[in-house]
């Protein structure tokens, strides 16, 4: 029998039976590899001791998820201490910000042509919604100048979500319309 075969056996075995004796094989074979895997990845040896043991807990804990026609064992595995890896990364690699780091920058203001354009196209977009029926004016307003999703408007309106996006894709072609005809 392939080695593979037999971790696949094993991975089975601690889903539907809870076979402790499974996962103490799976863990000697590969807790080193996971390890020195995690370690390729740019951890230091704690860390990825420690990403090697969490990614054996799922293991354990989400055995009946393995489907050996999908991949092999030991790509299942190692797909666990990437994902962990990863996530571990994302988690302590982020550099501590704190709002007195941006004081330092400046912000440029926009040139004054160009906020000057700015303000004329808003007050005609202002403009073109006063022509807007006010079943379309409502809805425009509440997901664009409220910030709400579709489905919030929908249920403050009390409409279904259909019509809510409806009545939005029409508002727009409308007021499209009337910008493309200047």
């Amino acid at each position: 029998m392939a080695l593979q075969d037999e971790h696949a056996i094993w991975l089975e075995a601690i889903a539907k039976e809870r076979d402790r004796a499974a996962f103490a094989k799976l863990f000697r074979y590969y807790a080193p590899r996971l390890k020195a895997f995690a370690m390729k990845g740019g951890l230091s040896a704690e860390e990825a001791e420690e990403i090697m043991q969490e990614a054996l807990v799922t293991l354990w804990r989400k055995a009946d998820r393995f489907d050996r026609t999908k991949a092999a064992a030991s790509t299942w595995i190692f797909t666990i201490v990437r994902n962990k890896r990863i996530d571990y990364l994302r988690r302590e690699k982020r550099p501590d910000l704190k709002a007195e780091d941006f004081l330092h920058m400046e912000t440029e203001e926009p040139a004054a042509d160009i906020s000057f354009a700015d303000r004329q196209q808003a007050n005609t977009i202002r403009d073109r919604m006063t022509s807007l029926p006010a079943d379309q004016l409502v809805v425009i307003r509440k997901a664009f100048f409220e910030d709400k999703s579709h489905s919030e408007v929908a249920s403050e309106l009390g409409l279904p979500l259909g019509t809510v996006k409806s009545r939005i894709r029409l508002a727009l072609a409308r007021m499209r319309g009337m910008m493309e005809k200047e």
